[in-house]
């Protein structure tokens, strides 16, 4: 028998600001394979060690998630840097009806408190952060994911450049499914892998690309799945990791895309005009063009 677990830690907090069990299941959608926050037992955990994401609504979300999990007496520990959040934490615990003791080490803060049995609030912060269909764009979504509420300009840039592809092709980092339900318009696309990082956007992605060419990967782009071969490679390269710019991200996928391609496979990318990406892509690629450049992004196309 297996036996359930008695603590979670979500995301990758220091570890010498907070223990956990060796035993302790990864819940983080940034993880790929982690088990799910939302899928832990109600009032299932002793502890849960939580490294809270930068955004409100997604924090408030994993906090009241975090809060619902735990055992009455079960002792929650969340972090978080103080300009991306954690100077809010010990007041959105409070606000669940939680009595918080607060610490700062390392440029974190940290929260600690114990379940209370007059936590309150958990199913409004859990509703708000739930996935849901935005009728605005027709997209199934959640707060968190890249863009959530919106078409990325970059994307749209992009989008406008993109050209009728053939073959067998891989959406790079695909977010909600925007680009592969363009790139799935043309009947000459016999297959598109979708790969992002984030299991929230994977699963919207799912819900929103009902196409029988389509698979989904949660998985890091820049590593897996294994799929060379490939005729073509779209996609729109992050270039912040933990909310910092990091201009490694983008090369990173330009050298995974040379890598997933055929010979004379063909890159489709967006980005930020300010990123040098074109040495990377030089060095990687036969022939690079710049197809579009509007709104600050320019669109590159590079033939292996």
């Amino acid at each position: 028998m297996i036996r359930p677990p008695t603590a979670c830690v979500y995301g990758a907090p220091p570890p010498e600001l907070a223990d956990w069990p060796a035993d302790a299941v990864q819940v983080s959608p940034l993880a790929p394979g982690s088990a799910s926050l939302e899928d832990v037992a109600p009032d299932s955990l002793d502890a849960v060690v939580m490294a809270a994401p930068p955004g409100t609504i997604e924090r408030r979300y994993a906090l009241a998630l975090g809060l619902r999990a735990l055992k009455p007496g079960g002792i929650l520990t969340a972090m978080a840097p103080k300009d991306k959040g954690g100077a809010r934490l010990g007041k959105e615990l409070a606000g669940f009806s939680c009595p918080v003791e607060e610490a700062s080490r390392r440029h974190q803060r940290i929260c600690v408190c114990r379940k209370s049995e007059g936590v309150s609030g958990l199913e409004a912060a859990i509703d708000a952060g739930a996935p849901r269909s935005l009728p605005a764009l027709g997209l199934w979504t959640q707060p968190g994911v890249f863009s959530w509420d919106r078409i990325d300009p970059g994307t749209a840039v992009l989008l406008s450049a993109l050209p009728p592809l053939a073959g067998r092709g891989a959406d790079l980092g695909c977010g909600v499914g925007v680009l592969a339900l363009e790139v799935l318009t043309s009947p000459a696309v016999t297959g598109l892998d979708l790969v992002d990082l984030d299991g929230r956007a994977v699963r919207a992605a799912s819900r929103n690309v009902q196409d029988p060419r389509a698979r989904l990967h949660w998985a890091d782009a820049r590593t897996s799945p294994d799929l060379e071969g490939l005729d073509f490679v779209v996609c729109n390269p992050p270039f912040h990791d933990g909310g910092a710019e990091d201009r490694a991200l983008g090369q990173a996928f330009v050298r995974r895309a040379r890598a997933l391609l055929k010979t004379g496979g063909v890159l489709w990318m967006v980005a930020n005009r300010h990123l040098p990406y074109e040495a990377v892509l030089e060095e990687s690629f036969a022939r690079v063009t710049r197809r579009a450049e509007a709104g600050g992004f320019k669109v590159y196309e590079a033939r292996r």
